[in-house]
């Protein structure tokens, strides 16, 4: 798999993705921290966030599916697919949408995330958790 993206906030590079070719996971840097992304579960669709030293940072729990969890920082998040036929998930916070994250172009493999209040190399492996599993689809 040679897929790379470029993360970027308001046309600055923030870090480059590049997916394992063979466990579903991959690695970022990110303000001179390596971040390394880890595939697991039974199902294939839990992702680990693990810092420098190893220590997990997010764990995110059915990504892709319908609903899903996300744990950072001792708080869970929900997260809900917006429609079976859109590739959109929206991360609810007290019954509101707190966030968004959606594929701008199959095509061209972009796509966009909206996640504040989520610390930064997180807001990344939500997203590249979510890039992932649509590379696979």
């Amino acid at each position: 798999m040679s897929t790379r993206y470029e993360i970027s906030h308001d046309e600055v590079v923030l870090c480059t993705w590049k997916p394992s070719a063979f466990f579903g996971g991959g690695a970022f840097v990110l303000d001179g921290r390596c971040f390394e992304v880890t595939r697991g579960g039974w199902t294939g669709r839990r992702y680990r966030l693990l810092d420098e030293t190893g220590d997990a940072v997010a764990v995110a729990d059915g990504v892709g599916r319908l609903a899903w969890t996300l744990e950072t920082g001792g708080v869970t998040h929900d997260f809900e697919r917006t429609s079976l036929f859109r590739n959109e998930h929206v991360l609810r916070a007290d019954g509101e949408t707190a966030g968004t994250v959606r594929r701008t172009s199959a095509w061209f493999g972009e796509a966009e995330a909206d996640l504040p209040g989520l610390p930064l190399p997180v807001q990344v492996f939500v997203l590249v958790s979510l890039l992932s599993v649509w590379d696979e689809d």
